[in-house]
């Protein structure tokens, strides 16, 4: 790939040992909603779909569209070629927490972040993201670029007055701690909220959103289900981050935006809530968030 050309950028998720056929698609939704996280330049499946089978795809079942996140300088750069070229895409770009210190190591951090400050400066970026702490995968040696970049993305949001994508995972406290100190951008969201009911209830009081993905319906993810139930709901999102977490009953298949409806169905369930009214709820949240995606 080079710069002038990141519609060439692709990657390959590992095939591992699952299944890799995608799964039947569920029933339309009758309100359409919207996936506000999902990393579409990662092909996977034994037949990838391309950016315009998943849109169709979406559409078809009533997913009006999809933020396309970044994690690296080559896949923030595909991620707002992909907004620009599609009015169901936005865009949210950064440097994933996990490769911070591999940036850092090269002495390029500073350089990366300098990229997502120019991307961000395009309108279809709505987001800086996904960006954060992650104390799962990376060890204490690279802690300290992770604070680094994370703080530098938070004043990226600010500056650019656009949304802000968190990843947490493992670093419940620090996330938490580290937005009161340096002050979260107006619009800050959980991607993949991974805490518990007492987390929900802070964040919620802080005004972030939480945004749910399909592991919210996995067996195991009770603390999933019991912050779901705590968050106000004018602060809940969905999402697929796809190809990752499929949710029940397709769990270990590829994962894709069209698949929201199955996870949306749960969390609704899961809240006793009329299905249009959440799904009515859902999309104003998110255009709360990002804007309209057809501007």
């Amino acid at each position: 790939m080079t710069e002038a050309d990141p519609s060439q950028y692709v990657r390959q998720r590992e095939k591992g040992a699952r299944d890799v056929t995608y799964p039947v698609a569920p029933e339309p939704l009758s309100v359409a909603v919207y996936d506000n996280h999902a990393h579409l330049e990662i092909e996977d499946g034994e037949q990838p779909l391309s950016l315009d089978e998943q849109l169709a795809r979406a559409a078809e079942v009533g997913v009006a569209g999809v933020v396309q996140a970044g994690g690296d300088i080559d896949s923030s750069r595909w991620s707002a070629w992909a907004a620009q070229q599609h009015p169901r895409v936005l865009a949210a770009v950064a440097i994933h927490p996990n490769e911070a210190p591999a940036y850092q190591a090269a002495g390029r951090l500073d350089e990366a972040i300098g990229v997502i400050d120019e991307l961000a400066g395009q309108p279809r970026v709505r987001a800086i993201g996904e960006t954060g702490l992650d104390f799962f995968r990376t060890d204490e040696a690279g802690l300290p670029a992770q604070f680094e970049s994370f703080e530098a993305h938070i004043d990226l949001a600010k500056r650019h007055g656009i949304a802000m994508q968190i990843h947490d995972r493992d670093a419940h406290d620090a996330v938490l701690e580290t937005l009161l100190r340096v002050g979260a951008p107006e619009r800050t969201v959980f991607h993949c909220f991974s805490g518990d009911a007492e987390m929900a209830r802070i964040a919620g009081e802080r005004g972030y959103w939480l945004s749910f993905a399909g592991n919210v319906t996995f067996k195991n993810a009770q603390n999933l289900r019991d912050a779901l139930a705590v968050t106000p709901i004018e602060r809940i999102l969905v999402e697929t981050d796809a190809p990752f977490l499929t949710p029940t009953p397709h769990r270990g298949r590829p994962n894709a935006p069209y698949l929201v409806p199955v996870t949306v169905r749960f969390m609704a369930a899961e809240l006793g809530a009329d299905l249009d009214e959440f799904c009515a709820q859902i999309a104003s949240n998110t255009l709360a968030v990002y804007g309209a995606f057809e501007d």
